[in-house]
């Protein structure tokens, strides 16, 4: 049975496979951490893009201060892996979904949600004290900055969703998030800067007036990738949630350059001769998402097109080496959260020798 172990060669994976630079990606961690945490502020970062309990754990011996996932089920398996500070970044709405929540905080007192609406925090007040569970849930209010997604407005509607929230016996009010995930590919990176600043000016001065009537607001959460060093400035702001930097993908490097590296590729394999210039390759649209345009491969002068679930062509120019069939090439996701949430495991190398097999634990986890 095909089985890659730890001290085999990269060559000898079967492709397509989803491999890890660990020189690059610890460089990643380490320039993150380098910084934003003199900032004195948290770093959790948010696991939906690894989706790996493991590399929760590198993360945190790093530096950062817990983890966060996008979904209930995410958190689920996370958890059961053992890394527990855990904050579900999304609303937790409906029967079956706050079911699984109690059953989650009974296990596991380190959960903290998100929430947005009376209807929400409500359901999951009475489910919590219909399970006899008398320890309240640490719970954000989630706050619309500009991405018009999810959360409260601010002023008065945060407001009145915070003293709705101090009734709930079994929910405790902590602070507010605020993501404003708009921003983070804007390409003039004095714009993104700019809008990032008064995004946060909407976070902190509701948290601000949320403080001044009494609640507590010890944690104002925030921030991705492109703009965590921009909200790390903005008094007020405690904790950071970026994720994409440990990989890195075509669609982040577009938007704030080649600070962090592209760590993580797929490795494939050319499987056909298809002109003078075009191959086909073995990794298609199961393997690499085009929500954010095509991947590139990591030699740039071989070109990607999509050719179908199970395939995509590479084309090149005159002066251009040729490629071969059986010839291995490597690309450079364009959205790495969804591309990894179609693998089930990292191969973590070190000059071309596996050092490390993470499995992708929450893969496929959406509820």
């Amino acid at each position: 049975m095909y089985s890659p172990k730890v001290g085999d060669h990269i060559d000898s994976l079967d492709t397509p496979s989803m491999i890890v630079d660990l020189d690059l990606c610890e460089a990643n961690i380490k320039k993150l951490m380098d910084k934003l945490l003199p900032t004195g502020l948290n770093i959790r970062p948010h696991l939906k893009t690894t989706k790996s309990a493991i590399l929760a754990n590198k993360l945190a011996k790093a530096g950062a201060k817990g983890g966060c996932v996008a979904k209930v089920s995410e958190a689920e398996v996370i958890a059961a892996a053992g890394f527990e500070d855990l904050l579900i970044t999304c609303e937790i709405i409906g029967p079956a979904k706050v079911k699984r929540l109690v059953e989650l905080y009974r296990n596991h007192r380190s959960i903290r949600i998100v929430v947005d609406s009376e209807i929400g925090a409500t359901s999951i007040n009475e489910a919590l004290k219909a399970s006899g569970i008398e320890e309240p849930i640490t719970v954000l209010i989630d706050l619309d900055v500009g991405l018009h997604r999810t959360g409260v407005k601010p002023g008065d509607p945060a407001m009145a969703l915070a003293q709705h929230v101090a009734g709930l016996k079994h929910l405790k009010l902590i602070g507010v998030q605020g993501y404003e995930g708009h921003l983070q590919h804007l390409h003039d990176r004095e714009d993104r800067r700019s809008q990032c600043l008064q995004s946060m000016k909407i976070l902190t001065d509701t948290a601000n007036l949320l403080r001044k009537a009494g609640f507590t607001m010890e944690v104002v959460t925030t921030g991705g990738t492109g703009t965590a060093e921009f909200c790390a400035t903005v008094p007020g702001v405690t904790e950071l949630q970026p994720g994409s930097f440990i990989f890195m993908d075509t669609d982040y490097r577009n938007a704030v350059g080649t600070f962090y590296s592209n760590s993580l590729t797929l490795l494939s394999t050319v499987l056909s001769k298809q002109g003078p210039q075009t191959v086909t390759i073995d990794t298609g649209l199961k393997s690499l998402t085009t929500d954010s345009g095509l991947a590139e491969c990591k030699d740039p002068r071989y070109i990607y097109g999509v050719l179908g679930d199970e395939q995509g062509s590479l084309s090149w120019s005159d002066g251009t080496p040729d490629l071969a069939v059986g010839d291995r090439v490597e690309m450079v996701p364009s959205h790495i959260d969804p591309t990894v949430n179609l693998h089930d495991f990292y191969y973590a190398y070190r000059n071309g020798v596996i050092e490390e097999i993470w499995p992708v634990d929450s893969r496929g986890k959406v509820q």
